[in-house]
This record gives C-alpha cells, structure tokens and sequence, in this order.
C-alpha cells in the first residue's frame, strides 16, 4: 500500500508539468485549431506530446544524475568564460519574457472562463485571482504548490475529457489527424501550430520540473511520474480540440459555450468555465514560480538568503511576472489574440533553450559515465529543434512580409529553403555537441585516473 501511495504521490508531483502547460494557451489555441480546422492539425499535439516527453526527461535526469538542476547545470558549463554572464542573461531574459507572455494569456483565459458564469466585473476577477495566486505562491513548500495543482489539473481533465467522448467524433478522423502532418495555406495557420507546440512544450516547464524535483528520487520513477503526467496532459489536450471541433462560426469562448450546450446540455458551459478558470489559474502559478525558479538557479552562487523561496529576489521575480498579468486583465485586453501571440512566442523561444539541454545533457564529466543521451536520443531531440525552428522562422517571415506589405507568392518555395537551412543548423548542432562529447570524455578518463592514482 505504502509503495503505491508513492507512485500515485510521484505522478501527482509530476502534474507540475501538466498543470503549467495546460493552460487558457492550451484550451484557446486548441480549440481555434479544432474549430478551424477540425483534426488537420492534431499532428502537431501528437509531437509537442513526444517532444514535451524527451526534453522534460532529459532536464530532470541531469538534476538527478548531477545533483543540479537545469540553470545550475547551464551556469556550469560557462564557468570561468567571458561568454558566461551574456549567456545566462539571454536565457533568463528569454524564460521571464516567455513567462510574462504566458502570465498575461494565464489571467486573460481564467477572467473569460469565470465570465461564461458569473456576471462579476472584470477588474473584481482580476484582483481576486491575482490575490489568490499571490496566497498560493506564499505557501512554504514548494511540492504543495506542485501537488494543488496536480488535483486541480486532474478535475479540469476529468471535465474535458468526458465532453469529448459524449461528441462522438470520428475514430478515422483522429488517426489521419495525428499522424498526417499538414499545415493548410490559410492565414494564421503557421502561427496556430507554432501556439500549439509552444503551450505544450513550454520553455520554462523544463527549468520548472527540474527546479522543484526531488535529487534523490530514482531514474525508473522519474520516467513513470513524467511519462504519465505529460502523455495525460497530452490527451486532455487533445479532447480540449476535440471539444473545439462542434465549433462552426467564428471562435470565440462564447461560440464554444454555446455549442457545447446545444450538443449535451445545459451544464456544459459550467463545465467549460471551471475548465478555462482552473487551467489558467494553474498556470497563473506556475509561470511566476518558474521564473523564479530559473533566476535563482542561474545567479545563486552562495545559497543567497535574497534567493531563497521566502527571499527578496525570488520574490521579486515571481511577483513581477505576476504583475504582467494582472495589469494586461485590468487593462481588458483581447484575450483570443493576446494568448496565441504569448504561445507562439514561447514556440520561437524553444529552440534556443533546447540546444543548451542538450549540450548539457552531453556532458559525462557533469553527468558521469553511462547518464549522457546515446546517439539516438540526439537525433531525436534534434528533430524537436529543427522542427521547431522550421515553424517559428517561417512564422518570423510572414510577420515581416506581412509589416511591410509583401505578398509571398510560393509558400511552398520558402518552406524548403528554410527546412533546408535550419536542417543544416540542426546537423552542426549536433555534429558540434558531439565533438564535445568526446572531448569532455577523455577528461573524464583522465580525471578518474588521477582520482585512482
């Protein structure tokens, strides 16, 4: 019995993962895509699934393997190098503008799913939710935030979930979906499935996991707790477009309560609203903590009281983070838009932290023997980074095109070269990674036969 409380405590700890990427980014940009484009772009939550999978292992098998978790473990390898300060500013300026993006889509999804069922003024909402994510953030440990949200990811799943299967949709109509990737030539396409990958993978869930995991915990239950947590996460997010399919006008959350009414009943708008409410008030926690996280973990060199859980510093990071979001909902900006935007900008955000993942990850010395990724485990999440960069970069040219007034006449043109140059990039990615490898291999042999000696 005791030892399977422990596997139901470790999947629950691992919801952290879930509970920060499913989100109001999740929800809107799943639906939209389910209401455009019914299955066409399942494919795309098929692969953030794996990839969120790969990379979230790999970041909590170096805390594990090393003792340090994902920023310690960067900072490390740039030790002693002039490069070392611009590096570590670049990827926490990246993780809290990518935070902050995602904070503001946290409090804009939960306020529009509090107000598909009560009739509250949108300043109230928003001064109640950031109070009550400021009393959770206040909580003394860490793996009780962790845990709170694990059971409130686990409600919201039981909800959609059960939605998608009273819709009946077409079993051949998934399958071609998830395995059969397309990305029509419709305006805003490119960008959906860029918010797709960038909701699902979230940059800073890897410091995140990695930042609150247990160093002591074993490999094996590790892989169980993050393998059902993320593959879980995965499905839900899969009924959420599902859900968004019964969609046939304009996407809107009140298009989608309404369907969901007329097709099983009343109470499904209650549903759909604890559902938004609960997914962006998760994540309303978790993307302040993250940040939090990653800072402390890359400038803390002396476990700084500042830095600390209950220190100034921590706390100036996750209540900054916290503030982005609130002044965007008092400000009552679109919430549809503005949180396609943030999901997108954390796709473009993903190839730069996983090409340090896996140059860490690489490294015997910081790992020990045996604990670096095997050769086909870097193709694999070399695949995650190029695919990434393929859709973000494509994404970047359209935005240009579109500022400026250029009309792309062959899509179809651009999307090769671009899959072409960022192929290449990825090759020497990887062909540099492993170079180092075994550079940093033999220094490991030598250093244990110095130890030995």
């Amino acid at each position: 019995m005791k030892s399977f409380k422990s596997k139901i405590s470790n999947i629950l700890f691992w919801s952290i993962v879930s509970a920060a990427f499913i989100g109001p980014g999740t929800v809107t940009t799943a639906t939209k895509a389910g209401a455009n484009f019914q299955f066409d772009l399942l494919w795309a939550l098929v692969f953030s699934t794996f990839a969120c999978l790969l990379l979230q292992e790999a970041s909590a098998r170096i805390t594990i393997k090393s003792g340090l978790n994902l920023g310690q473990a960067i900072a490390r390898q740039f030790e002693g190098r002039s490069s070392k300060t611009l590096i570590l500013a670049l990827i926490i300026g990246a993780i809290i503008i990518g935070s902050a993006a995602y904070e503001a889509g946290n409090i804009l999804g939960s306020i529009a799913g509090l107000a598909l069922v009560f009739d509250i003024p949108q300043q109230i909402l928003v001064f109640a939710i950031g109070l009550l994510a400021f009393l959770a953030l206040s909580l003394k440990s860490i793996e009780l935030i962790a845990k709170i949200m694990g059971g409130i990811v686990f409600l919201m799943g039981i909800a959609f979930f059960t939605t998608a299967i009273q819709l009946k949709p077409s079993f051949t109509e998934i399958l071609k979906g998830s395995f059969i990737p397309s990305i029509p030539d419709i305006p805003g396409a490119g960008l959906l499935v860029l918010g797709i990958i960038g909701t699902t993978v979230v940059p800073y869930d890897l410091f995140l996991g990695s930042g609150v995991l247990d160093k002591k915990q074993a490999i094996r239950d590790m892989r169980i707790g993050v393998s059902v947590a993320v593959i879980l996460g995965g499905i839900i997010s899969m009924a959420i477009m599902t859900v968004g399919t019964i969609i046939t006008s304009d996407f809107t959350y009140e298009a989608l309560a309404q369907a969901l009414t007329y097709k099983i009943g009343p109470y499904a708008v209650y549903i759909f609203g604890f559902g938004m409410f609960a997914a962006g008030f998760s994540s309303a926690i978790t993307a302040p903590l993250a940040s939090a996280i990653t800072a402390r973990s890359l400038f803390d060199k002396k476990s700084s009281e500042k830095w600390k859980p209950k220190g100034l510093y921590f706390k100036l990071i996750y209540l900054g983070v916290l503030m982005v979001g609130l002044i965007f909902g008092m400000a009552e900006v679109k919430p549809i838009p503005a949180i396609i935007i943030a999901q997108a900008l954390n796709g473009l955000i993903l190839p730069f932290i996983s090409v340090f993942l896996i140059y860490v990850i690489n490294d015997p010395v910081l790992m020990g023997e045996g604990n670096t990724n095997n050769w086909f485990s870097n193709i694999l999440m070399g695949i995650v980074m190029w695919v990434t960069m393929i859709i973000g970069i494509i994404n970047i040219i359209k935005a240009i095109a579109s500022i400026i007034g250029i009309n792309i006449v062959n899509n179809d043109i651009i999307l090769l070269i671009v899959a072409i140059l960022t192929f290449l990039i990825s090759v020497a990615v990887l062909v540099l990674i492993s170079k180092y490898k075994r550079k940093r291999e033999v220094y490991s042999y030598f250093k244990n036969l110095d130890k030995k000696k």
